[in-house]
């Protein structure tokens, strides 16, 4: 085993698990079980409404009215997405999610460029964000 363990690279204690895996159950032992790690507390339909958030208007941002006034639908809400302000309404629509979580999230769907919020040299760009969202929707 100590040869078999040399050319694969690993350790012997892993040639002998694999070993006893294949003696037991055959060709199917050598198949990745599966099922290992911590579970998604997050489901895909509630990742792809965290996405969708982003292409969609922030309700602070003002736009113009039938009226022709310029009004936003939430005087107090964010005029631009950053993350912060994402998780925040993933909040509001019942997703238990944090910034950082949105973040990875986004990065997943293959959103670049997310501010991470109001402060010293960040901004945020919600057109870009959004131009840059290469995820189909569900």
């Amino acid at each position: 085993m100590p040869a078999i363990a040399d050319e694969l690279r690993c350790s012997p204690k892993t040639v002998c698990r694999w070993l006893h895996r294949f003696n037991r159950l055959g060709l199917q032992g050598l198949e990745d079980l599966g099922g290992q790690g911590r579970k998604r507390r997050i489901t895909e339909a509630e990742r792809s409404r965290i996405i969708g958030l982003v292409m969609q208007s922030p309700p602070g941002r003002p736009a113009v009215q039938a009226d022709g006034e310029l009004a936003a639908a939430a005087e107090c809400g964010p005029p631009e997405w950053a993350l912060h302000a994402l998780a925040a309404e993933a909040r509001r629509l019942g997703i238990e999610a944090g910034r950082s979580q949105v973040r990875r999230i986004l990065l997943a769907g293959g959103c670049a460029g997310v501010a991470p919020g109001p402060g010293p040299g960040r901004e945020t760009r919600t057109s870009r964000i959004q131009g840059r969202c290469r995820t189909k929707l569900r």
